[in-house]
Order: structure tokens, then C-alpha cells, then sequence
């Protein structure tokens, strides 16, 4: 027995099959509001569950922040919002001390960035030195301040939006920060029978702002508790390191793939099976992440700009297609 529902004893199956029905509501809910991005929001709550953090990247437009306002309406959280810009600067993320004449001491006073849910909307239009304030947050869940160091809240996830890289007034996140993201998520257009479905469900207002809460803060706790724990077969396990291995060895890539995206695409791995109502992972799982996990990851040789992670995404591909599924 792994716990108690409603006053009684429930075997894990029971529980698994609980959690995972919880997040399925919680895809559909989000559903109302996105419409024709199904895979997306998986994706972002795939990311809730494993703790993970996901950037959603794409054109102005495509609906980047309403997906991650969705996420924070459907989920019991505390929610805040950052709007990046040129003059933000690194206290604006993490809070400061300020002088308090009654205690004759400086008292620290917590930025936005102490919440569960943090949307960083358009984090690459401000300067490298205030992206860089994410980093220990998203690392560590903690911040440093003044020599003191202060724990975030459970569950703690950043949900980051950026234009691309050729868009006026970016500023390229660096390979670090970029690697602290479990996933990015491309949206793209919307068909156009999404897109006059999406005209219809605006004509009475924001569709985001009638989302119900479906999950609260603990449930999510225990999905990816329940995720932790779901069987990766070693086969499995060997075909992922493999595919991590070639970005290593491939000669377009100036850097391949860092052991935090292994165990990235590994957590993920569990929690999309998880999502999904198995105790266990398949290849498909594996298979099916190694784009939105893996891609962002790789460093081109050469100018970064958005089309190198597509190249990315096509030598991915390629060595999807050459490598033995386990099983198959």
C-alpha cells in the first residue's frame, strides 16, 4: 500500500490511475482555452510533473503566454508574472534589502520569483545579467541574498516565453541557462479551422480568465512523486544514453547534449508515462521527448540564430531513425 484516499487504503495501481485521470482534466481544462495545441500543453504539464522548467519559444502571437496563464489558472498555485525588458534588473527578480529604521537593519524583502508558478514573459529582452538571476532559482530552488539563502515554495516552476533569436531586441539566452530547461515547446499557427474556433471562443472575452482549478499544489507533489517512481527497463535506459552519446560525436555540433539533459529527458520520460497511466516507460516515451528535451540543448558551429535549432531538430531526427528501438 502506498497511501490513503478519502479515508481508505488504495493500492498504488489505484493511485497511479487517480493522479494520472487528475492530469488529464487538467489537460482538457487548459484545452478549453488553446485550442488545436494538444501536444503543447502536454508538454507543459509533463513538465510540472517531472519539476521541470519549460520555455515555450516562438513568433508573437501563437498564444505563448495564454498557454502558460492556462497552466497557472487550472493549477491551485500561487501564480506571478514577470514582463522582461531591457531595464529590469536582477533585484527586480529576486527581491533586495532595504533599510528598516524601527529594527536599525536591513530586511530582506522577496521578489516576485518567491511564488510556485513564475511566467517569465519574454525573458530574452533583457540583458544577460538579469537572466542570469533565474539561474541558481531554477538550479537549486533557492536564492541568495546578502549571504543568506532562501528557500522557494513546492512545487516551483518557471515557465519562460521568447521571441526568436532574429526578432529586434532579443538577447540570446546562454547555453547555461538554456540547459536549466527541461523542454521547449515550438506553438506554431493555429489551422484554419483552430483559428476560427479561436475567434469564436474570444468574442465574450479571454477564455483564460473562466478556467476552473482542477489540481491543487499537493496533487501535483504527488504526481511527480508518482512519476519518480515508474520502472525505466535498463534496454530503455541504454537506448536514451545512446541517443545523447551521437549529439556528442556529431561534427555539426560544436557541443552535444550535457548529462543534465540525460537525466532531463530520463525524468520526463517518467512523467509522460506517468501522465499517460503506466507504471512503466516505452521507447515511445523516449522517443517522443527528444526533440522538445534535447534540441535547445545542442550548441551549432557558427552564429546562433532560431534556424540552428532546426538543424538541430533534423539531426535529431536522423539519429532517431538510424538507432535500434529496444523491442522493435
Amino acid at each position: 500500500m502506498v497511501g490513503v484516499h478519502e479515508g481508505s487504503q488504495v493500492t498504488g495501481g489505484e493511485r497511479l490511475a487517480e493522479l494520472s485521470g487528475k492530469a488529464g482534466k487538467l489537460q482538457q481544462a487548459m484545452g478549453r482555452a488553446i485550442v488545436g495545441k494538444e501536444g503543447a500543453i502536454e508538454l507543459l504539464v509533463i513538465g510540472l510533473v517531472a519539476h521541470g522548467h519549460v520555455l515555450i519559444e516562438d513568433v508573437p502571437g501563437v498564444g505563448k503566454t495564454a498557454l502558460a496563464k492556462a497552466l497557472a489558472r487550472c493549477v491551485g498555485c500561487e501564480f506571478r508574472r514577470i514582463q522582461f525588458t531591457p531595464d529590469l534588473l536582477p533585484s527586480d527578480i529576486t527581491g533586495l534589502s532595504l533599510y528598516d529604521p524601527q529594527n536599525k537593519d536591513f530586511q530582506f524583502r522577496p521578489g516576485p520569483i518567491f511564488t510556485q508558478i513564475l511566467l517569465a514573459d519574454e525573458v530574452n529582452r533583457t540583458t544577460p545579467r538579469t537572466q542570469a538571476a533565474l539561474l541558481e532559482a531554477m538550479n537549486d530552488f533557492q536564492v541568495s541574498a546578502d549571504g543568506k539563502t532562501y528557500m522557494l515554495p513546492k512545487p516551483f516552476m518557471v515557465v519562460a516565453t521568447q521571441n526568436p533569436l532574429e526578432f529586434a531586441g532579443t538577447y540570446p539566452l546562454p547555453e547555461s541557462q538554456l540547459d536549466r530547461f527541461m523542454l521547449r515547446i515550438r506553438m506554431g499557427y493555429p489551422s484554419p479551422e483552430q483559428e476560427a474556433g479561436m475567434l469564436v471562443s474570444h468574442r465574450e472575452g479571454e477564455p483564460v480568465d473562466h478556467l476552473p482549478v482542477v489540481v491543487q499544489a499537493r496533487e501535483i507533489l504527488e504526481m511527480s512523486e508518482a512519476a519518480a517512481r515508474i520502472r525505466f527497463d535498463a534496454a530503455i535506459a541504454a537506448y536514451l544514453v545512446s541517443i545523447v552519446d551521437r549529439t556528442r560525436r556529431e561534427p555539426h555540433f560544436a557541443a552535444g547534449v550535457s548529462p543534465r539533459g540525460s537525466l532531463s529527458l530520463y525524468r520526463a520520460a517518467q512523467a509522460r508515462a506517468m501522465v499517460r497511466g503506466r507504471d512503466y516507460v516505452i521507447p515511445d516515451d523516449v522517443k517522443e521527448l527528444v526533440v522538445p528535451v534535447l534540441a535547445h540543448r545542442i550548441v551549432e558551429r557558427g552564429p546562433r540564430t532560431s534556424s540552428e535549432r532546426g538543424n538541430a531538430v533534423r539531426v535529431l531526427q536522423t539519429i532517431l531513425a538510424e538507432l535500434p528501438v529496444p523491442g522493435g
